[in-house]
């Protein structure tokens, strides 16, 4: 028996059902509802809401103040970047000028080196003239003799016993020396 009266309770709880859909406890169930939603409501309105509110201000004043800050930090690189191009344009300006200054001046110092080069090659000259002329003189005087010397050779070859007459000797061999 006492396994029935086991079944007889477990049937009464079966035919109850569930406690949340018994009618005779939903007031008990509102004003629990109700209070839970009014401490929800307090604990979020006076804690949690300012809470959140106050983290999302300072998020939004962090990013306003990094915005800012890259925003200035934008206008720096942009006037950095315009001082360098600025820099790099006279470094550039005056890296050609003294390239030019330079060539000119070299261009100056080559024409004076060329100069000096042309006078002394032309001093060169003359004197090599001088020397060729004196050479050629100097040769034609040496042709001279010899051909007077060959002249009175031949004449006394030619005439065996007779002497050459120097004078007429010189004047024949300078007249066809002449021309």
């Amino acid at each position: 028996m006492a396994n029935d009266t086991l079944g007889a309770e477990v049937l009464e709880h079966a035919e109850a059902g569930m406690p949340q859909l018994d009618v005779s406890i939903f007031p008990n169930l509102i004003f629990w509802l109700i209070v839970s939603i009014v401490l929800l409501y307090l604990i979020l309105s006076r804690v949690a809401i300012p809470r959140i509110t106050s983290v999302l201000a300072e998020r939004s004043d962090a990013i306003s103040s990094d915005l800012e800050q890259a925003q200035l930090y934008k206008r720096r690189a942009e006037e950095a970047e315009a001082a360098y191009n600025a820099a790099l344009a006279k470094a550039r300006e005056e890296a050609q000028k003294i390239a030019a200054d330079t060539k000119a001046q070299v261009g100056k110092e080559t024409a004076v080196l060329l100069a000096k080069a042309d006078a002394e090659i032309a001093a060169k000259a003359a004197e090599s003239e001088a020397r060729i002329g004196e050479i050629r003189e100097s040769a034609a005087r040496s042709v001279e003799e010899v051909a007077k010397e060959t002249a009175a050779e031949i004449v006394a070859a030619i005439l065996p016993g007779k002497k050459a007459d120097a004078a007429a000797v010189d004047s024949a061999v300078s007249s066809r020396l002449k021309g």
